[in-house]
């Protein structure tokens, strides 16, 4: 009733429905009249809240509960935008000057022993990453992890229909590790799925997907992604 009135109001010429709906335009789009200088301040006073109070929460409460559940005490270990959602049974053990996006999922598949995930040193793990432990995922030193990069050890449902329908887990066969070697930098976008080796120093482009092994020192790209480039000799010792 109410939605069709509004209809039929707004698509009047009668005078009465053309006021209401001026009306209602400038109730709807109304905003106060900007004062540079006091807005100006108040977008500054707003910063510095909002900044000392994400500092207050990541330094004496995101990172401590984070660390908690870590099997070593990384150092200089710096979380944005909270923390990261922990799911599933597996060990996490972390390098020193990693940065990490509270925004990511960390997720261990479930089995009787726990999956392991190793990140090494100066690692940087932007927003809505999302990474899948089947039975183990290695990130090496100086490795990048652009937004919505994916590593997926295992797809968390079995290829038979009927056990899918039943609510069966994966089965072995479907589970691999993951390996990035250092200096490594995946674009946006990137998915890299179980038993694949990404080797030192190479860069994967937005959106590509990896299905087999790369070797080191390479630009690669596409779906599935394929090799498009050497890179400068040195590359995978430099890129940082």
């Amino acid at each position: 009733m109410i939605s069709s009135l509004k209809v039929r109001i707004k698509n009047s010429n009668l005078p009465l429905a053309k006021l209401i709906t001026s009306s209602g335009l400038f109730i709807r789009y109304f905003t106060f009249p900007t004062i540079k200088p006091l807005h100006g301040g108040l977008y500054w006073l707003h910063k510095s809240v909002i900044g000392l109070t994400g500092y207050l929460l990541r330094t004496f409460y995101w990172t401590p509960l984070f660390k908690s559940q870590l099997i070593n005490d990384p150092k200089y270990l710096y979380l944005f935008s909270g923390m990261p959602l922990l799911l599933g049974n597996f060990q996490i053990s972390m390098g020193d000057h990693c940065r990490v996006s509270g925004h990511t999922t960390f997720c261990g598949r479930s089995s009787p022993s726990p999956t392991t995930l190793i990140i090494g040193n100066n690692v940087s793990i932007n927003w809505q990453n999302e990474i899948l432990v089947g039975n183990r995922i290695v990130i090496g030193n100086n490795v990048r992890l652009a937004v919505k990069v994916r590593l997926v050890g295992y797809p968390g449902h079995p290829v038979d229909p009927v056990d899918r329908a039943n609510g069966m887990q994966d089965t072995p066969d479907q589970v691999g590790d993951i390996i990035l070697e250092d200096n490594v930098w995946l674009g946006a976008g990137v998915s890299v799925m179980g038993g694949v080796t990404i080797g030192a120093g190479t860069i994967v482009a937005t959106g590509s997907v990896v299905t087999k092994d790369l070797p080191p020192g390479v630009l690669a790209g596409g779906i599935p992604a394929k090799i498009i480039k050497k890179l400068p000799v040195g590359s995978e010792a430099s890129h940082d």
